[in-house]
């Protein structure tokens, strides 16, 4: 046996084991597929076989997936993954092993379906019936149910959500949902990104004005409030707003009234704010340059966006999504076992917009049917992060490896600080 750490992707027929400490308790076993998750929870000393045939006590649907592909097993409080003769063979870290011991939360490839395995007490709704998907919205991991659930319970109110969750992870497409779902859904939907409204122009934007009320203004016009009159208004980027808007948005969100600009009178609105931000309100709060007053009228409801990192097992078909929109421009494509392997490993810190881009790029590249390993491989361009809680520790050592262990040569990979990167290592 060798042991690794995490991040360790050298192949081989071996024992990789990602150092952990031992948990209580059992786990949820999670698998991802094209065709659809399944799960189940496994105790100490029980053993779960999956694959694609009768015999499998986890079945998924897939061709690349040998009848009884894997077992997975709980053993002195450790996961353990073992290759039970598949063709396409398990893959941890980017590297196909005999045999894996995995620390919680980490994830394998068996064929194209990627496997999750976790602590049952940390992955929340893991035993509660499944509920229906959200509409445009991809995939059921357990993480992704747990927001389900929640936009379901708040879709038919009035209150205003705040979408939180960082750059790339599907703010946009849960607002959506969440008008789709609603009362509201008949009338319209207004998305509005008032991060990249000129200062100038942002209250014209936001409540509409008045002919003449400024140079250009050669008609009235209705601003986003009026017309999601009925209906949603979404407002993404709200962290972006500054002060002076913070003050009118409150009053409007309060008196349910807007004045467009240059007009006397206030006009009636009714409308459902829902509202996104990657930015840590809390932190703008207590710097003050996010008023509470707002955040609190913002935040009746809060809905977390999980990363793509914590929904690996959505990779799957999160792709199969992706390459079938991208079909038209480049053809029928399907990702080899390695293909999907390789995204399983990858950290992800543009999230589900990353993961978009790198299979448009992987798509172009392939010359084949077949996405292959080095078609991802080179497809891959890590993003640069502002912010801590964008990257994980995990990542931060997949960059290390992949630019040889060569700390600067990653931080500016990453455009942060040599010091800063050091403290994303150490989970800092």
């Amino acid at each position: 046996m060798r042991e690794v750490e995490v991040g360790d992707t050298r192949g081989g027929d071996e024992t990789l084991e990602l150092r952990q400490a031992a948990t209580a308790g059992p786990w949820w076993i999670e698998v991802g597929a094209a065709c659809g998750p399944v799960g189940l929870l496994l105790r100490e000393g029980e053993r779960v076989v999956f694959g694609s045939g009768r015999a499998a006590d986890l079945r998924v649907a897939d061709r690349t997936v040998s009848g009884r592909h894997c077992g997975v097993r709980v053993e002195r409080g450790r996961a353990v993954v073992e290759d039970l003769g598949s063709t396409n063979g398990v893959v941890v870290g980017g590297a196909r092993v005999e045999r894996a011991i995995l620390e919680p939360g980490a994830s394998f490839v068996a064929g194209r379906a990627v496997v999750t395995c976790g602590p049952a007490p940390a992955l929340l709704g893991a035993s509660e019936p499944t509920v229906e998907p959200l509409p445009g919205v991809i995939g059921s991991s357990t993480a992704m149910q747990e927001v389900a659930r929640q936009v379901r319970r708040i879709a038919a109110v009035r209150g205003p959500v705040l979408l939180r969750g960082e750059t790339g992870a599907g703010k946009d497409v849960l607002a959506r949902a969440i008008h789709a779902i609603g009362p509201r859904h008949a009338r319209a939907y207004v998305p509005l990104n008032v991060g990249t409204l000129p200062r100038e122009l942002a209250d014209a934007e936001l409540f509409g004005h008045e002919r003449g009320a400024f140079t250009g203004a050669h008609i009235a016009r209705d601003g986003a409030f009026t017309e999601a009159h009925g209906g949603t208004l979404f407002l993404d980027e709200v962290a972006e707003l500054t002060l002076d808007l913070q003050v009118k948005l409150l009053r409007v969100l309060e008196d349910g009234e807007v004045r467009a600009v240059g007009a006397r009178l206030r006009r009636k609105v009714d409308v459902r704010v829902v509202s996104a931000t990657w930015a840590s309100l809390d932190e703008r709060v207590g710097a003050g340059s996010f008023r509470a007053d707002l955040y609190q009228r913002l935040a009746v409801f809060l809905v977390d966006v999980p990363p793509l990192r914590d929904r690996r097992s959505d990779i799957p078909a999160l792709a199969e999504h992706v390459l079938r929109g991208l079909r038209d421009e480049v053809g029928a494509k399907e990702l080899t076992p390695g293909a999907v392997g390789k995204l399983a490993a990858y950290g992800w810190p543009g999230n589900v917009r990353e993961l978009r881009n790198v299979l448009y790029r992987a798509a172009l590249r392939a010359s084949a049917v077949s996405i292959c390993t080095d078609d991802v491989a080179r497809s891959l361009h890590p993003v640069a992060c502002a912010t801590r809680a964008q990257v994980s520790s995990d990542h931060a050592r997949e960059l290390l490896e992949r630019h040889e262990g060569n700390a600067s040569a990653a931080a500016r990979a990453l455009g942060v600080p040599r010091s800063t990167f050091r403290d994303w290592l150490s989970g800092r």
